[in-house]
């Protein structure tokens, strides 16, 4: 793992805005992205409208439970 963080532009809710995350988090997102058949726009975009606090935290947090759900028995 780099943890190297890469600053993106998204676009939610027409307008753009950067974030900034590790690349792992990115790769990670992209893949869930795939996986449900949405844009990674349109993934980032419904985690934003459903968020607390600042969009990069709750982007981790997305991909871990993602992970703890997929590891779940």
């Amino acid at each position: 793992m780099t943890g190297e963080i890469r600053k993106r532009s998204v676009v939610i809710a027409g307008h753009a805005t950067s974030v900034s995350l590790e690349v792992e988090f990115w790769d990670a997102l992209k893949f869930i992205a795939e996986r449900r058949g949405v844009s990674l726009n349109s993934l980032v975009a419904t985690i934003d409208g459903t968020r607390k606090g600042n969009l990069s935290s709750a982007l981790r947090v997305f991909v871990l439970r993602e992970l703890m759900e997929q590891a779940a028995p």
